[in-house]
């Protein structure tokens, strides 16, 4: 299937390795000429690196800290003026700690509200402009399976994303008229560095591992490259029909019904 994404901008943040790394490559082998950024500089430039050898396509790597709003309005600015238009926004961004409720005081709360909610708001208020011109822009946030069924200590993270869930819903309702869709994208176990602050502390990572893909259908933990599929259909032409919508890829480990 042609994605039709040859010569889209996509801005990837949080790329320099896991999901956004991953979505970034997808986004490259489409044809789309990819911004990424990430609070990493040295690895940031190597995945880019990495990216542009294994694609052939441009690939523009742009250190930034989303929680730092000085930085994502330079970011933002330079990456518009890269190749003079941005087409997607994929706004990723690494997760809070886990642990109960009782543990976290309001500097926690306050640091999660704007790496997790707030830094996604703030971006995507930047680059609409930019989306408004094309006719056909694209926001996708990822967010965590925790915003459909109960992860135990994800007490932050999952008040956080279900902001993003609400807020995605307004914004798809105000950005259809310019034919902008919004859609978030909620991994379930994926097999990247942050599965590990899900794992029991006292069990062996392999077996840990074993035992968290009993409970998935699928009977396997889910690669990085599967969840970035979705994000690049999400991101295309085809997918023109489809936002204010929270799709989840967990290998059937969600029990909600609805």
């Amino acid at each position: 299937m042609d994605l039709k994404l040859t010569n889209k901008v996509a801005i990837v943040l949080a790329a320099s390795k896991g999901l956004g790394k991953a979505i970034a490559m997808a986004l490259s082998a489409e044809g789309a000429k990819v911004i990424i950024g990430s609070r990493d500089e040295d690895a940031l430039n190597q995945t880019a690196a990495e990216i542009k050898q294994l694609t052939g396509n441009d690939v523009i790597a742009l250190p930034v800290d989303v929680a730092d709003a000085a930085q994502v309005t330079e970011f933002i600015n330079k990456a518009a003026s890269t190749f003079g238009r941005i087409d997607i926004l994929l706004n990723n961004a690494g997760g809070p700690p886990f642990d109960k409720f009782e543990n976290f005081d309001d500097e926690q709360w306050q640091k999660a509200f704007e790496l997790n909610l707030l830094s996604m708001a703030r971006t995507s208020r930047l680059v609409l402009p930019h989306l408004q011109k094309t006719g056909s822009g694209r926001i996708i946030n990822i967010i965590s399976g925790s915003v459909k069924s109960v992860l135990a200590g994800s007490v932050l993270s999952t008040a956080m994303r279900m902001g993003v869930v609400g807020m995605a819903k307004l914004m798809a309702d105000e950005f259809g008229p310019y034919n902008i869709t919004v859609n978030n994208v909620a991994p379930g176990l994926i097999l990247t560095g942050r599965i590990k602050h899900t794992l029991p502390a006292d069990i062996d990572y392999d077996e840990a591992i074993k035992q968290k893909a009993k409970t998935i259908p699928l009977g396997r933990i889910g690669k990085p490259e599967e969840l970035a599929a979705l994000v690049a259909f999400l991101a295309s032409e085809q997918a023109a029909y489809i936002s204010g919508q929270t799709i989840q890829v967990d290998g059937g480990a969600g029990r909600n019904i609805y």
